[in-house]
């Protein structure tokens, strides 16, 4: 019996702040036929919003370093704000959604990063997915929308990457179902000359991607997400693809990751 597709998009902080490219992008979300899950970050806002309130934000290798003030941020901007503006504009069109974080049905559990080399705070790393509780809402033609926290076993939110939870979700996932993993952000894909929107690579596997990260091609906040690609590849994920918002149309311009 053949397992039936399910689509995990994760929408990126710069693309939720540019209201054509949301409002284009939602419009080809609501078009998709069959089960999905939408993951939204916001970081960039929530930067904002804790500039406005004379915190400075520090990052490093392309992950935010969460104080205890961050994540009160984060937490506002991240599961109230974005979110269930995010919710309201897919109920406009018609999308039964819901929006969530990793505390709500104990869906995203995680634990708080070791202290090695550098301290994070409060971010998390996803130990546990909760497949069932997805699947409840799914089963009610609802679309869950995820926003980039999680919850530790004590009940501490923590900050998540939102790559990191669309991959951890479609990996879970992806035991009972054929999963497609799609990033959205404001690049049609992964370039190969970062001031040249058309230098997309069309396919990337693991050897080219190692070519390219120690030629410096490949940097910063972009090595993060490649990762999370190839992890979510690696352990079950039938497709990853990064492109722009348009990523959903047909014939889109984007990257495929392959092993």
């Amino acid at each position: 019996m053949m397992k039936q597709t399910l689509k995990v998009i994760k929408i990126g902080g710069k693309l939720i702040e540019n209201e054509a490219s949301l409002n284009s992008f939602l419009e080809d979300f609501v078009q998709l036929e069959g089960p999905k899950i939408l993951v939204h970050g916001g970081g960039n806002k929530a930067t904002e919003v804790t500039g406005k309130l004379g915190f400075q934000t520090k990052m490093v290798d392309g992950r935010r370093i969460t104080d205890k003030d961050s994540m009160e941020v984060i937490t506002m901007v991240y599961g109230g704000l974005l979110n269930k503006s995010i919710v309201a504009q897919l109920q406009a069109r018609k999308q039964n959604a819901i929006g969530l974080c990793g505390a709500d049905g104990k869906v995203l559990i995680s634990k708080r990063r070791e202290v090695k080399e550098i301290d994070y705070g409060f971010v998390g790393d996803i130990e546990k997915v909760n497949s069932d509780f997805i699947n409840s809402i799914l089963s009610l033609d609802m679309v869950p929308v995820f926003s980039a926290i999680s919850c530790t076993e004590e009940g501490v939110l923590l900050n998540t990457n939102g790559d990191s939870v669309a991959s951890e979700i479609a990996v879970e996932m992806s035991k009972s179902y054929e999963v497609k993993l799609y990033y959205c952000s404001e690049k049609k894909g992964v370039l190969t000359d970062i001031e040249d929107e058309d230098s997309v690579i069309p396919e990337l596997n693991s050897d080219n991607y190692k070519e390219l990260v120690a030629s410096k091609v490949i940097t910063d906040g972009m090595l993060p997400k490649l990762h999370n690609c190839f992890e979510a590849i690696n352990k079950g994920v039938s497709a990853v693809i990064l492109g722009d918002a348009g990523l959903l149309k047909k014939n889109s311009i984007h990257t495929k990751i392959v092993k």
